[in-house]
């Protein structure tokens, strides 16, 4: 009991923040030796993602909502309105897991925008059909959320398809970032948005070193137990955070990718940030 009122407390009292502006550089920034390094030795093989996905997956939405302490409805929240969606144009969101993100996008277009949500892990896609069944499909509904396995790095959709293509907490899992982040500007619409909500670590030190403690030390433990899983997800989580780049250095990859206008949120005190960045009217980068 004392391990869970101190995590819920840690993450509860971090919840209460709002996000701050949007920046171009950040205190939140990590140093490129504190980043690239680890990330290349990490494990990020499809195999492995698909498994570990796999085994959390009829876990992996109460475990989110526990040990971000409800944090994360916010963060989508903020995420669909600050990248609204307009006109009839379809949207994709990648590494959609069991779809919530894909749901919020469908809602927040009134239905009337179709929304396709892809991911690598089959059984994410099985829980997100059926939330989509018993939870948001209703008889005359103009559109609807569908659900497609695919790899992010060779997405099966056509050229300038989307007006948003949104990835939420999936981008750092993609074995090869840049080409993930190539195909979703593949597929988006010119002038339209690629949208990025990520983990990212708090600007300020003595926070970020709790911060770092819990995730490392508190986090695991806690997802051991509620989602018992081989391939120990829960200390691959922390591991992948710490090492993605975040901040300017992930708005830095997006504008090598070929985004433009990007800029960066961090929100509750920079453990999660949003990116948008637009693809090109044309088609000369």
């Amino acid at each position: 009991m004392g391990v869970n009122e101190f995590s819920n407390n840690l993450i509860n009292n971090t919840a209460m923040l709002m996000s701050s502006p949007p920046v171009h550089q950040s205190e939140t920034e990590p140093k490129k030796d504190e980043t690239s390094n680890n990330e290349s030795q990490i494990d990020k093989s499809g195999q492995r993602v698909q498994k570990m996905f796999g085994e959390i997956a009829p876990r992996y939405d109460l475990m989110n909502h526990v040990l971000s302490g409800g944090t994360d409805y916010y963060w989508r929240w903020y995420t669909i309105r600050k990248a609204s969606p307009s006109g009839t144009s379809p949207i994709l969101d990648v590494c959609t897991g069991t779809g919530d993100l894909a749901f919020a996008y469908w809602k927040r277009g009134r239905k009337q925008i179709p929304v396709i949500g892809s991911d690598f892990t089959q059984e994410m896609l099985e829980l997100a059909r059926e939330k989509f069944k018993k939870k948001y499909r209703k008889e005359g509904d103009a559109t609807s959320v569908e659900f497609v396995q695919a790899d992010t790095q060779e997405l099966p959709f056509d050229d300038d398809r989307f007006q948003i293509v949104s990835v939420a907490f999936g981008l750092r899992n993609i074995a090869d970032t840049m080409q993930g982040l190539k195909e979703m500007m593949r597929v988006c619409q010119p002038g339209g948005r690629v949208v990025i909500l990520e983990f990212s670590l708090p600007g300020n030190k003595l926070l970020r070193g709790i911060y770092t403690w819990y995730f490392r030390n508190i986090l695991p433990r806690i997802g051991q137990f509620f989602a018992r899983n081989k391939h120990d997800a829960y200390e691959y989580l922390p591991e992948t955070v710490s090492a993605f780049p975040y901040g300017q250095q992930l708005a830095t990859l997006l504008e090598q990718a070929g985004l433009k206008k990007v800029k960066f949120i961090p929100l509750t005190f920079g453990i999660a940030t949003l990116y948008i960045g637009y693809k090109p009217e044309s088609n000369v980068t």
